[in-house]
């Protein structure tokens, strides 16, 4: 199957989980879609519930399986604990640090940006969304597209950073300082389910 399409906020109360990381999917109805959402649904196996974690990993950051899996096996190869690295690699795609840094408001919004060569790495246009930023790297929206309306208005909304990211507003660019750490992650997820799904 092809990148999700759907409505964000059905997904979310699907999974029961805020894929934008804002929690307004379940704000009004913290139950799942449909006639009977609001009923208790039928336990999990162990299959399931690693499946769903996975599921919930794969919609926040808007990826497909064929790529969400690709990047797990090349968190395999580095050194640290799998399920944070592989967490550090989906951070590390451009697409997500266009969002972190404030230039869209969601990471659909901040695919789109990439997509259609707004953005700049290191002052050369990239249009590939999965493109693996490194720590030093300068995120900015090139030149010509600085006064681009939605840009502007993304980043006058956005209230904070994570730290591992920094902004220079008369640059309008972002830096890629480090890695994150676990702790500035989402708390809500557990990366130990997705490894073991994939250890199946």
């Amino acid at each position: 199957m092809a990148r999700y399409t759907g409505a964000t906020y059905r997904k979310s109360r699907r999974l029961g989980f805020s894929t934008t990381e804002t929690g307004k999917e379940l704000a009004r109805k913290p139950y799942a879609p449909g006639q009977h959402g609001n009923k208790r649904g039928k336990k999990l196996s162990n299959y399931g519930v690693q499946l769903q974690e996975k599921q919930k990993v794969r919609f926040m950051y808007g990826v497909n399986e064929k790529q969400f899996r690709k990047t797990f096996e090349e968190s395999r190869k580095l050194k640290g604990v799998l399920g944070e690295d592989f967490l550090k690699l989906l951070e590390s795609r451009l697409d997500n640090l266009v969002y972190r840094i404030g230039f869209a408001t969601t990471r659909k919004g901040a695919r789109q940006l990439v997509n259609h060569g707004h953005i700049t790495v290191n002052g050369k246009k990239v249009d590939i969304p999965s493109y693996r930023c490194k720590p030093g790297d300068v995120i900015a929206v090139k030149e010509s597209d600085k006064d681009l309306v939605i840009v502007k208005t993304s980043l006058e909304a956005r209230a904070n950073r994570v730290e591992f990211v920094t902004y220079d507003e008369s640059k309008m660019a972002g830096t890629y300082v480090r890695y994150p750490e676990r702790s500035e992650l989402n708390a809500d997820i557990n990366e130990s389910l997705i490894v073991e799904f994939y250890n199946r």
